[in-house]
């Protein structure tokens, strides 16, 4: 009597289970179709500033000595920024360093000296006077030219243009892959910029890259040539952007 309630029990408990538990739904595959290109664009602007960063070194086997030549020359370039009416904001002494040299660095035998270097960092807006300005700097003290970066105050404008050309040249390579198979590209499903940068003529030489695979190149106004009685060509200076999108297949 006891295996026969048992086993009832067991059986109304699967039954209830069964009767309790919902209906699953049965997942049909949507067969969604897409195609994902990529645009890439070039915007070339001339620059309106260009960002120079000089060195000025000194030695002398007295560290004093070496340090009160470099404060003199050091103070002697800044001078020169404020003859050519450059706000101070824009002059910037950026890294400092002092090292003892030795004929035979591994032993530190026979004393060289001590080498003190500044460097010094300028921003000029009114870029006619560059050429007067680079010049002027080496004559008052400066040892070295570190860096001469040419750049845009408008950045952010020609980003947002060269990124729009990205996205053109996107949807244009998606329409002519789908049409070569019979098909339209239609909406985009997923945007993604790859990224977006910028370069100038020098800065390649200083671990800049170019990139050569653009898909869409913008000249936007003037071609920075030198003027007939001046030495310093600007150029233009390059804004890239690369984006990938999917776009529905139809």
């Amino acid at each position: 009597m006891k295996r026969v309630n048992f086993a009832l029990a067991i059986g109304l408990m699967l039954l209830v289970g069964t009767v309790a538990s919902p209906p699953q739904p049965v997942l049909a595959a949507t067969g969604e179709q897409t195609i994902t290109t990529s645009g890439d664009a070039d915007v070339n602007v001339v620059p309106d500033e260009v960002v120079l960063i000089l060195g000025v070194e000194t030695w002398d086997t007295d560290l004093s000595a070496a340090k009160n030549q470099n404060d003199a020359r050091v103070k002697k370039v800044i001078a020169l920024t404020q003859d050519f009416r450059i706000e101070s904001k824009h002059v910037q002494t950026d890294q400092i360093n002092v090292e003892p040299r030795y004929e035979d660095s591994y032993t530190k035998r026979n004393f060289v000296g001590f080498f003190v270097r500044k460097s010094i960092v300028v921003t000029l807006k009114d870029l006619t006077k560059f050429e007067d300005l680079l010049t002027g700097v080496l004559g008052a003290g400066a040892t070295h030219i570190y860096n001469v970066q040419y750049r845009t105050t408008e950045l952010r404008k020609y980003r947002d243009q060269a990124r729009a050309l990205a996205l053109q040249a996107a949807q244009e390579k998606a329409k002519a892959m789908a049409g070569a198979l019979g098909q339209k590209a239609g909406k985009a499903i997923t945007i993604r910029e790859e990224y977006s940068n910028w370069w100038s003529s020098y800065s390649w030489r200083w671990g800049g890259a170019q990139n050569v695979s653009q898909n869409v190149t913008q000249n936007v106004g003037g071609s920075g040539a030198p003027s007939d009685d001046s030495a310093i060509a600007l150029g233009q200076i390059t804004v890239n952007a690369r984006v990938t999108v999917t776009f529905e297949l139809e």
